[in-house]
């Protein structure tokens, strides 16, 4: 005679209370950390409100239609803007520095970075000699240096500036060839920015037809060919924009005409502080190679790849992954190292709050508009950032 075992009873597991609800105790935890903060902000608002109402101070923004009053190199009529309107040009003028500076100090920091790892002993010497010696000099220097040394002494005279092929080199600027000021520079510029998608879908299309045929999908080349296309399609659409004007001497020999021209206050701070920051991205490109196991160079060595071959496709890819987040720190370094421009004349916003707070604008609240527009600057490199660190971070399963 068989006995059948009992079936064991299947227990349901019961919800805690909410007082130990993990999950309930942390978004407790949040409020009430809001809370505080929300009350702290308030009582500072409050209090700086009746400081001023009490000493008969303004206490809201309406300076910000006032009129600036001052000038600002390389834009016309710039005493006739509001306050609010010289704001947005330093804006600008910020945004001209770290356009050109995040892009060139990362290209250049990869390539000490890796210099410092070479086995060749004079490109590790070189390698780092220069971050030693930008490193460890402040960044304030290094613009004092290339504004004066570089700029003010190497550069000459607009009456001897060298001209030809629609340049011009003097130390009232640096005249370059620029987009025809007839055509359309606004649907140039929109139309280059809609050319990323155009390469995002030939990529899309090449990593298709790799998949299903297994051909090499060559999306560098496609991508750049389609890229290339675009701009040519962009330059008709746009009334043949790339058609370039150049820059001259003006009649009275004071100053240049034509084309764009670049102030030698922004050559000078964005010189500086790409050289400045890019010895720090070396040592941030150095650590996440380093961080690499080295069995990733010995297998890449094993099968013969260059070394070339070895960091394009091995080493740099994975180093990425690691690298990202602190460069974002760089680059939020060198947007508020420029304000540092004040030094050498650029004017940018933090210069604008400066003059403006010298023109009897309240001074609380032009903080506050400085603020808010560095904040713009970081929430802006951390969205980026972040956006790139999701992208390449690995899957878990």
């Amino acid at each position: 005679m068989s006995v059948t075992a009992p079936i064991p009873e299947l227990r349901t597991e019961q919800k805690p209370p909410l007082y130990r609800d993990v999950r309930v105790l942390r978004w407790v935890g949040q409020l009430i950390v809001l809370g505080v903060v929300l009350g702290f902000l308030y009582y500072l608002y409050s209090n700086v409100i009746t400081n001023l109402e009490s000493k008969g101070l303004p206490t809201g923004f309406a300076f910000l239609d006032g009129k600036f009053g001052s000038a600002i190199p390389g834009i016309d009529d710039a005493a006739d803007l509001t306050n609010g309107g010289a704001f947005i040009a330093g804006f600008m003028n910020t945004v001209r520095v770290i356009l050109f500076g995040i892009p060139a100090c990362t290209l250049l920091g990869i390539l000490i970075g890796i210099a410092r790892l070479s086995d060749n002993l004079a490109v590790r010497s070189f390698g780092t000699l220069y971050v030693e010696a930008f490193r460890n000099i402040p960044a304030l220097v290094w613009i004092f240096l290339a504004y004066f040394a570089i700029s003010l002494s190497v550069l000459p005279r607009i009456d001897d500036a060298p001209t030809g092929g629609g340049f011009v080199i003097s130390n009232r600027g640096i005249g370059i060839p620029w987009l025809n000021p007839d055509a359309s520079r606004m649907t140039f510029g929109l139309m280059l920015l809609a050319g990323f998608g155009v390469v995002w879908l030939v990529l899309r299309w090449r990593r298709s037809v790799n998949e299903k045929t297994g051909e090499h999908s060559r999306g560098g080349l496609y991508g750049t060919l389609a890229y290339l296309l675009w701009i040519v399609v962009a330059h008709f659409v746009s009334g043949e924009a790339l058609l370039l004007e150049g820059s001259e001497v003006g009649a009275n020999a004071r100053n240049i005409v034509g084309g764009m021209t670049v102030q030698v206050p922004y050559f000078a701070l964005t010189l500086a502080l790409t050289l400045y920051t890019a010895s720090h991205v070396a040592e941030v490109v150095r650590g996440a190679i380093l961080a690499i196991h080295k069995g990733q160079s010995e297998a890449a060595s094993a099968i013969a790849l260059t070394t070339f071959q070895r960091y394009r496709f091995i080493i740099l890819p994975q180093a990425f992954r690691i690298m990202i987040p602190p460069l974002a720190n760089q680059y939020l370094n060198i947007t508020k190292n420029s304000s540092l421009a004040v030094a050498v004349s650029y004017v940018e916003i933090a210069a604008i709050f400066s003059r403006e707070a010298n023109n009897a604008a309240p001074a609380v609240q032009a903080v506050i508009v400085l603020m808010g527009l560095y904040l713009v600057f970081s929430l802006s490199i951390s969205f980026v950032a972040n956006f790139f660190n999701r992208r390449l971070s690995l899957e878990t399963r």
